[in-house]
């Protein structure tokens, strides 16, 4: 079974909310580097509606290596509320979340990504079925904003690779025990 990956950019006062208002000057193209390696290994994205709408409006008229890769990678798009996913390899699942991201991770053979976290991420986390968490920890503390893990209870983490990008932004990552 293929392994489910959250990466997504946090502050280190934990706030992960409108990252675009406080972090993404640095994301620059060593971050993208690393996102690029993380689309590479996987055979596709799982979104919620407003990371999707996010990504859509920031990327898909970009090219480039992290660009192409994410224009390119197939999306599954995890929303009861919208119309149509019209943004590249885009599938639209209104279903079940546990459900169908269970059924995903049981084909394929290379990982499943989300960028960013909000309820899709709480929901699979709450299931037991993500594997990994890539936190990449911008270096400015955000001072207000929707909470990183809010609500989720306690879960065992290994660290099992830490970076530290020029920018100054580090990337942790962490397996995530299942209970």
């Amino acid at each position: 079974m293929r392994k489910i990956t959250v990466s997504t950019i946090v502050s280190p006062d934990g706030v992960m909310g409108s990252p675009g208002e406080w972090g993404m000057q640095y994301f620059d193209e060593t971050a993208q580097t690393d996102g690029l390696k993380r689309l590479l290994i996987s055979d596709a994205m799982l979104l919620g509606r407003t990371t999707y709408e996010a990504l859509a409006r920031a990327w898909s008229h970009r090219a480039g290596g992290f660009a192409d890769r994410i224009n390119s990678i197939p999306k599954f798009v995890f929303s009861s509320t919208l119309p149509s996913a019209d943004w590249g390899n885009a599938v639209l699942i209104s279903g079940d979340i546990v459900d169908e991201a269970r059924r995903l991770k049981e084909q394929g053979e290379r990982d499943l990504v989300i960028f960013g976290h909000g309820r899709l991420t709480k929901a699979l986390l709450t299931a037991g079925l993500i594997d990994e968490l890539r936190l990449l920890i911008m270096p400015v503390l955000a001072g207000r904003g929707e909470l990183l893990f809010a609500e989720i209870g306690r879960r065992n983490l290994a660290l099992t690779q830490s970076t530290i990008l020029p920018s100054g932004v580090v990337i942790l990552v962490y397996s995530i025990a299942q209970d």
